[in-house]
């Protein structure tokens, strides 16, 4: 009897340990709070217009903050014509930390277009891939678009100098 109580005693013990560490991974998930922080990004694609198709690129850095609201700015060129922007929206994070962000852009004030992208964190929450679902502009018109979105969470270094 000992040996056979000492097998169910150890499989107990394999079942027990196992799902608490299937619990505390799936337990784990992404939040606002948790993507919260300060990201630089690159963006790369083309505008699909009748006209043919358009490049665009920028940089930029934008702050996410714990409640999903997120603001920032870019540099971008857009068929060789540059511009600086800025930008304010809501990121809506899943737990599976995938997510949207709405971002309404403006230049010196004006408003020139709102984007939604459908997006992914990785990297412990460091990084996020985004891929641009629609852009539409002031006057209501959708242009499509293939425009892919890399951003980094920028790590804060004190520096001295």
């Amino acid at each position: 009897m000992p040996r056979v109580f000492r097998k169910i005693a150890s499989g107990l013990f394999i079942l027990a340990t196992t799902g608490c560490a299937v619990s505390v991974a799936q337990a784990h998930g992404c939040t606002p709070a948790q993507v919260a922080g300060n990201y630089g990004f690159t963006l790369t694609g083309t505008v699909v217009t009748s006209a043919g198709n358009i490049s665009v690129a920028a940089v930029g850095r934008a702050t996410v903050g714990p409640s999903g609201r997120v603001i920032g700015s870019e540099a971008r060129s857009v068929g060789g014509e540059y511009a600086d922007e800025a930008f304010a929206g809501v990121l809506t994070v899943n737990s599976d930390c995938t997510g949207s962000i709405t971002l309404d852009f403006s230049e010196g004030g004006t408003p020139v277009r709102t984007s939604v992208l459908s997006l992914v964190f990785d990297e412990n929450e460091n990084e996020i891939r985004m891929v641009q679902k629609s852009f539409t502009l002031p006057n209501g018109s959708v242009l499509p678009v293939i425009i892919t979105v890399e951003a980094k969470r920028i790590q804060e270094v004190d520096r001295a100098d």
